[in-house]
């Protein structure tokens, strides 16, 4: 059996949960880098990764590394490369460049050499250029460039794994969704027991809930780039066929309740065309204020949330955030038996949150140095 070498990029933080998701999809040799996971993958373990994968990002197939230097080592480092085995007539590609420490400022002009070295070689392989399409292209090219090492890649699964589909209205600073199934993974959420989100924003954190209670694969319905690859499609199509069909068996109805609650009237209808999307009808919504808000009725559970971080800090300020936390820890305190996962972006949350962890993990949403916070489930106070 061929194992191919792959790496899957991943939301900072979560490279250990990515490493042991991949563990458990049947992948080897698995060694984490900072911001992915590197690993071998046979075919149908390829298929599982990007069909059940809750927290890669992109999934790539490494062609060649470089030392490259000026905008001749690009052409040139492109041009080596053997395009006619991979594209063919009829094929379209695109190519992304993203840059570290390097003598080239804009991204766009490295991906503009590389695109000339690949379009040169195949013109004179075949006599007639390949097509550009920026929207949906048979081959993504992804290029990284660090200093002067110069890595070129193919994105297996072309549009984003975090693109699950079901987000169709989004509302301010939406998490991406392979953050969301971190932070469950993180929790120790299994499905197994009561979730709520008391500010469920768009729904993401409450979906991917849904979606692991249910045993919902998250690239269920979608198809992936390489599908259409000469040289993958004759072999990776039946896989994923199965794998797909495998899958649906797996599906069940929430064994717990779901609930995701919002305050905003504006934010909860962008909630509720989520949810419907994503096909949950077991997820319970309601008009709550998470600083008010009693627990649902029922044994408890898992209460995972992405409180604001006051990034954008309005009336009130800093103070006021800090007031807003210690009011939501006041709160939940009364929510007894259940635990608490927290993802803070703001270094006053703990202390005005007003309650012991029991562990952190530190993990960023974007750009923003966060802490995934867990507190353990309070007893019942009893009676003298």
């Amino acid at each position: 059996m061929e194992r191919l070498p792959l790496y899957a990029t991943a939301t900072r933080g979560t490279e250990p949960f990515l490493a042991e998701e991949l563990e458990t999809l049947g992948c080897k040799r698995i060694r984490q880098d900072r911001g992915g996971v590197r690993f071998f993958a046979a075919l149908d373990e390829i298929s599982r990764v990007l069909v059940h994968s809750r927290i890669a990002m992109r999934v790539l197939y490494p062609l060649r590394q470089f030392e490259s230097q000026g905008a001749e080592g690009l052409y040139e480092a492109a041009h080596s490369i053997p395009w006619e085995d991979w594209l063919s007539r009829g094929s379209t590609f695109s190519i992304e460049a993203t840059l570290k420490d390097t003598e080239h400022t804009h991204s766009g002009f490295v991906a503009l050499k590389l695109k000339d070295g690949l379009v040169d070689r195949l013109r004179e392989k075949w006599g007639q250029r390949p097509d550009v399409d920026t929207h949906n292209p048979t081959f993504h090219i992804v290029a990284h460039l660090a200093k002067t090492s110069l890595s070129v890649s193919l994105d297996l699964s072309g549009e984003p794994l975090f693109k699950r589909g079901y987000r169709t209205a989004t509302t301010a600073a939406p998490m991406k969704e392979t953050l969301a199934a971190a932070m469950l993974l993180a929790s120790k959420y299994d499905g197994s027991e009561p979730f709520v989100d008391p500010m469920a924003g768009s729904g993401t954190l409450a979906i991917e809930a849904g979606f692991i209670a249910t045993r919902r694969a998250p690239g269920l319905k979608r198809t992936f780039a390489c599908e259409a690859w000469p040289s993958f499609a004759p072999k990776l199509k039946p896989l994923l066929e199965d794998i797909r069909k495998e899958a649906h068996a797996m599906v069940r109805p929430a064994p717990a309740p779901l609930l995701a609650r919002d305050y905003d009237d504006e934010v909860l209808t962008a909630l509720k065309r989520n949810v419907v999307t994503a096909g949950l009808p077991a997820l319970r919504i309601e008009s709550a204020d998470a600083t008010t808000a009693d627990p649902p009725e029922g044994p408890p559970g898992l209460v995972c949330t992405n409180p604001p971080y006051g990034e954008r800090l309005g009336t009130g300020g800093q103070k006021g955030m800090k007031s807003f936390f210690h009011k939501l820890g006041t709160n939940l305190k009364r929510w007894d038996g259940w635990r608490i996962s927290v993802l803070a972006g703001n270094d006053a949350f703990e202390s005005a949150f007003g309650m012991r962890p029991s562990s952190k993990q530190a993990l960023w949403n974007g750009a923003i140095a966060c802490e995934l916070i867990h507190y353990p489930a309070r007893l019942p106070k009893q009676p003298r």
